[in-house]
Formats: structure tokens, C-alpha cells, sequence
């Protein structure tokens, strides 16, 4: 599949301007540096909605990733296995103006905007492509998938990290959120510091705003966690299977 630039009509444009303006401007005191900074990087502008050859030249020259057109939500082996060889799935339609707020499934301005920024992090990259070879591995073993979508959904989607002693996002369903934004580094929300038996013990949330976040200090320490996350999930599974 690919992206057939010609297809977005008025509404599509209209559509990532608003989403873009609104956002954009609670990113400087919210976003990690790594966000701004892949922003930056990748030409983001309001005016304009991404073309992904562009994108993929970019991405590439950083740090060896790049795009792939998917139609929506994949299944979980497509999933793992463009991420292990260094290919994020993306959609390219946008949701309609009557659904700014709210999707039940990821469009192109979460995908994009929100996910392809951090994917010009190498440390970050590591972590997601490592991820998914543990995916890979577990596929078809529900109760192991669902420890290891735990781990994605508190960092890829729903992290925070600490910079210069302050909270700031990097998960992209908060970053394509300007309720969540907010929301998440309130005081409302419980913040835990990073922990991968915690996390893997922590049921999620998809219609509504977490009630908890888990906090890392670096990249470095998510890339770092890949032996742990594989450690604990066998530990889990063979549990499972003596149960039973």
C-alpha cells in the first residue's frame, strides 16, 4: 500500500490544520525535548499534510526507519514484524471533522504527528524494534501478548519522563490528545516511576484517559529494560502453563 497524496480533499487539510494548531501550542511545555526536536526534524508544518516519501528520506537518513502504509489496525504478527525490520505502520486517512475529539481507532494524526516524531530517537527505535521481536516471538499466545501490549501501551502510547526534574510526554495517544495532554501531568492522575513487573501488572483503558502513567528518566533505560521485559514474560507464561 501506499499513500495516494491526491485523495485528500478540503476537509482532510482543514482537519490536520486544526488538529495541528491546537496541539502545537501545548507541546513546548508538555512534549520531551526528543518530541520537539523529531518535529522539527521531520517538517511538520499546519499548512500541510505529511508526505510520506519525504518523511521516509528523513527518518531513514536518522536512524534507518521508515514508514508503512497500513489500512487501519493490523494484526499482531503484521504488527511485530514491520516494527523488527524497522517499519512503523501508519494509515493515511483522517478522521472527519465531526470526530476531532475522539476515534475509537488510531488515523494519521495520531499516527504521524504524534508517533513519527520520537522515531528520529535512536535509543527510542531500539526499544520499539527489540519489542517487537519479543512480539514476534509470543505471537499467538494471548496472555503473553497482553503482558507485552501492557508494556507498549504505558511507554510508546502513554509515557512520561522526567526532564531537568519536570514530567514531559513522550507516548503519542497523549501527544495527539490536547485533553490527555493536560490531563497527564496534572495532579490528578497517579505517576509511578518505571517498573516492568508493575506495568505488567496494570490493565489499560481505550475509551478513556488513564488514570495512572509511569515515568522514565531516559530512553536509554526503556532499551536497557529489554532483557528484564523478556525475563518477566517467561516467568509469566511458564506460570500460566503450570496452572493450567
Amino acid at each position: 500500500m501506499r499513500q495516494i497524496y491526491e485523495n485528500y480533499d478540503d476537509e482532510d487539510f482543514k482537519v490536520w490544520q486544526l488538529l495541528y494548531d491546537r496541539q502545537i501550542v501545548n507541546l513546548p511545555n508538555a512534549a520531551s525535548k526528543a518530541h520537539l526536536k523529531g518535529l522539527e526534524q521531520t517538517n511538520f508544518v499546519a499548512s500541510n499534510i505529511p508526505h510520506f516519501e519525504d518523511t521516509n528520506e528523513i527518518l531513514h537518513r536518522i536512524t534507518g526507519w521508515k514508514l508503512a502504509v497500513v489500512p487501519g489496525l493490523v494484526p499482531d504478527y503484521t504488527f511485530f514484524e514491520l516494527m523488527s525490520n524497522k517499519y512503523f505502520p501508519a494509515t493515511t486517512w483522517l478522521r472527519k471533522m465531526k470526530e476531532l475529539d475522539y476515534l475509537e481507532e488510531p488515523d494519521m494524526f495520531h499516527d504521524v504527528f504524534a508517533h513519527v516524531p520520537m522515531l528520529t530517537n535512536q535509543n527510542f527505535v531500539n526499544f520499539l524494534q527489540e519489542l517487537s521481536k519479543i512480539g514476534l516471538k509470543y505471537c499467538g499466545n494471548d496472555y503473553a501478548i497482553e503482558l507485552l501490549s501492557r508494556i507498549y501501551w504505558f511507554t510508546v502510547e502513554f509515557g512520561l519522563i522526567r526532564e531537568n526534574g519536570e514530567l514531559r510526554i513522550y507516548g503519542a495517544g497523549i501527544l495527539s490528545s490536547a485533553g490527555e495532554t493536560k490531563f497527564s501531568l496534572s495532579d490528578k492522575p497517579a505517576h509511578y516511576e518505571f517498573n516492568v513487573r508493575q506495568i505488567m501488572a496494570t490493565p489499560y483503558w481505550k475509551d478513556k484517559f488513564q488514570d495512572k502513567y509511569f515515568i522514565i528518566n531516559s530512553y536509554e533505560q526503556l532499551y536497557k529494560a529489554i532483557p528484564e521485559i523478556k525475563q518477566v514474560i517467561a516467568e509469566e507464561v511458564d506460570k500460566a502453563l503450570h496452572v493450567h
